[in-house]
């Protein structure tokens, strides 16, 4: 009997690329990873990443990944062209574009690297929080379809009610893994860099327009360890340092359960008051 073959987790479904005629990577948006305006911004890093793995070119794993949305992404077929502009002895640096219809929509830069073994120390001090076990489930707003692919445990910050009233800081801190679960790689811990929602909507305590604008990943981790993870929960946690003039930044921390810092990342948003 012929077996047939298990379909794609979501989240592989919605980074898949391939190689186009033109010598571009091809790739396509997926209504699973719908956002309130496009695709989720952590989606759309997450193939941006793939695409410089799967390049025959690529040397070593992830150290940091920059992406500008520089507008937003149409539902369907995208381009993302490439191209290591520098590779040295241990780091190499890539330019990315992602296209549709000839019109830029992001940019960004990666540099990937091999790891060398020397001295390390975590300054950082994990959240004290407790089991994910004990932290029930809760979700984004329904028309979010992108959060439904994630498992969310709030433990502080969850998503306010609408017209809840202001909040008197923005941290949010949950334990999140992909939902149906999958182990975690790259692509994965990039795309959960960005799981937080707008910290301007905790702050005021109501939903408005905002997207991010600029989002930096750095990786702290190595393949090894986030094979170590397995498909376990992710803590996260995530704040503003200020608001200011339609804009916020977010500082953002992914631990591991027995935790290893795996990445940082801070992020530029916009938003509309």
């Amino acid at each position: 009997m012929t077996e047939i073959a298990a379909p794609p987790h979501p989240f592989d479904a919605a980074v898949a690329l391939e190689p186009a005629e033109d010598g571009h990577t091809r790739g396509r948006t997926s209504p699973e990873y719908t956002n309130m305006v496009g695709p989720f911004g952590g989606v759309t890093a997450a193939a941006l990443l793939r695409a410089v793995q799967q390049h025959p070119d690529r040397l070593g794993d992830p150290i940091s990944l920059t992406v500008n949305y520089a507008g937003p992404v149409a539902d369907g077929e995208f381009d993302i062209t490439l191209r290591a502009v520098r590779t040295n002895r241990t780091n190499q640096h890539w330019l990315l574009e992602l296209t549709q219809d000839g019109m830029v929509t992001t940019t960004a830069t990666a540099v990937f690297g091999t790891r060398r073994d020397t001295w390390s120390d975590t300054e950082l001090d994990v959240p004290e929080v407790p089991p994910a076990e004990t932290v029930p489930a809760r979700t984004f707003p329904d028309f979010i379809a992108w959060a439904r692919n994630y498992e969310m445990r709030f433990v502080e910050g969850a998503v306010p009610e609408q017209d809840a009233g202001e909040h008197p800081d923005s941290t949010t801190t949950l334990w999140v893994r992909d939902a149906p679960v999958r182990p975690l790689d790259f692509p994965a811990l990039t795309a959960l860099c960005d799981v937080f929602y707008p910290r301007v909507f905790l702050r005021r305590g109501r939903y408005m327009p905002a997207g991010t604008v600029s989002l930096t990943v750095y990786f702290h981790a190595d393949a090894a360890q986030l094979d170590a993870q397995s498909d376990d929960f992710v803590l996260g946690t995530a704040r503003t340092h200020r608001f200011s003039q339609g804009y916020f930044d977010q500082a953002a921390q992914l631990w591991g359960r027995d935790g290893t810092l795996l990445a940082t990342s801070h992020q530029l948003v916009y938003f509309k008051d």
